[in-house]
C-alpha cells in the first residue's frame, strides 16, 4: 500500500493559493480545510519516509500512511464540495465577489 502512486485533486499550489485567499478575505473555513490537507501531506510524506527507512515496524507506518490517505480523500472531497457551494472560481481559486462584498460590508459595520 505504500508505493501506490496517488494522485490529488489539489496541487500544493493550489492549497497555497486557498489559504491565502482565504486569510486576505477572511473566509477561514476553506482555508482551514487547505491547511488540514497540507498537514496530511506531511504525515504521508513522513510515514513514507519511515517505511522506506528499513525500519522494522514498516506495517505500523503503513497502517498509519493508509489512514492518512483516507483522511486526504475525505477532505479533498470535503474542499471542492465546500468551493462549489461558495461559488469560487475553480481555476483561478478566487474567492467569489459575493463574499468580498460580504466581508465588506461586516468591517464597514465594525464586526
Amino acid at each position: 500500500m505504500s508505493s501506490v502512486e496517488r494522485t490529488y485533486r489539489f496541487s500544493d499550489t493550489d492549497l497555497t493559493q486557498i489559504v491565502e485567499e482565504a486569510a486576505i478575505y477572511m473566509c477561514a473555513c476553506p482555508g482551514q480545510v487547505a491547511s488540514e490537507l497540507r498537514q496530511l501531506r506531511d504525515l504521508i510524506h513522513y510515514q513514507q519516509r519511515c517505511i522506506h527507512s528499513g525500519e522494522t515496524s514498516v506495517r505500523v507506518h503503513e497502517i498509519i500512511e493508509a489512514a492518512s490517505w483516507q483522511a486526504h480523500a475525505h477532505m479533498e472531497a470535503c474542499l471542492e464540495d465546500v468551493l462549489a457551494l461558495e461559488g469560487w472560481d475553480r481555476a483561478t481559486l478566487r474567492m467569489p465577489e459575493g463574499l468580498r462584498q460580504l466581508r465588506d460590508e461586516l468591517i464597514d459595520k465594525g464586526l
